[in-house]
């Protein structure tokens, strides 16, 4: 039964996914529900009076890949224009043109796929252009929760710090992914927390590269973890991939 519901979802989606009208469509309707959502929540914002600071500095906004549902208008609404990573894969071009809705244009690569190209093409539009860089730190597809490096080469490279951003609410779905894709249902209220600008030094190599790594990272899974503990919510783990994730959910069945 999961085979052939899998092959009917496959035979819906793939279509979508080669046709630019209809992803328009889709990203298109997406957008409303997310804007319907945010205007219809209760807002908790911690420190966000801070963006506009960034709308002449440019920063390295980083956040969680499940984190990302309600960060775009949150980065429209304060007027900064900004660059967002994207994978190249269709699904990523889908969210690519979603974000693109709420004045994020994108850059396509992942630290798995054309990483030397997003950093050079990166640093050149931040530096050229005076704009932020916004990067999914454990995507496309995991490790969940786990910072990758893409986001402290592009500040060590153009001196913009990095600020951590995460959001969290009362009243969440949680996709069925690696990384808990989480989803404010309607009139509930949305927090969100922007963290202190952390500056990577241009010299920064080595072993004293990974401890800022790690520090920063720890940073961001702390601001993640208390946040969803004010609204009581399971925590999240770590370490999680979406090709052993896929695979546990297919024994499951």
């Amino acid at each position: 039964m999961y085979k052939f519901l899998r092959k009917l979802w496959k035979g819906f989606w793939t279509p979508i996914l080669h046709n630019s009208a209809l992803q328009w469509v889709i990203v298109t309707v997406l957008a409303g529900i997310t804007w319907f959502v945010f205007l219809t929540s209760r807002h908790k914002f911690t420190n966000t009076k801070s963006l506009k600071n960034y709308r002449k500095n440019p920063v390295v906004f980083v956040f969680f890949h499940g984190r990302c549902a309600m960060l775009s208008p949150i980065i429209k609404s304060a007027r900064i224009k900004s660059y967002c990573v994207a994978s190249r894969h269709k699904d990523g071009r889908i969210m690519a043109r979603l974000q693109r809705l709420f004045g994020l244009r994108a850059i396509y690569g992942s630290t798995s796929d054309g990483a030397v190209a997003v950093l050079r093409e990166g640093v050149k539009v931040m530096k050229n252009e005076n704009v932020s860089m916004c990067v999914p730190v454990d995507g496309p597809s995991g490790p969940s929760l786990r910072l990758q490096d893409g986001a402290l080469y592009f500040a060590r490279m153009t001196g913009a710090p990095i600020v951590p951003v995460c959001f969290s609410c009362s009243r969440p779905i949680y996709l069925d992914r690696w990384d808990k894709f989480m989803i404010p249902k309607l009139f509930g209220t949305i927090s969100c927390r922007i963290g202190e600008p952390i500056y990577i030094d241009s010299k920064l190599r080595g072993e004293e590269f990974e401890k800022k790594r790690v520090e920063i990272e720890s940073i961001m899974v702390k601001q993640l973890h208390e946040m969803d503990a004010e609204f009581n919510l399971p925590k999240i783990q770590s370490g999680l991939n979406a090709t052993d994730y896929k695979r546990h959910a297919r024994e499951k069945k």
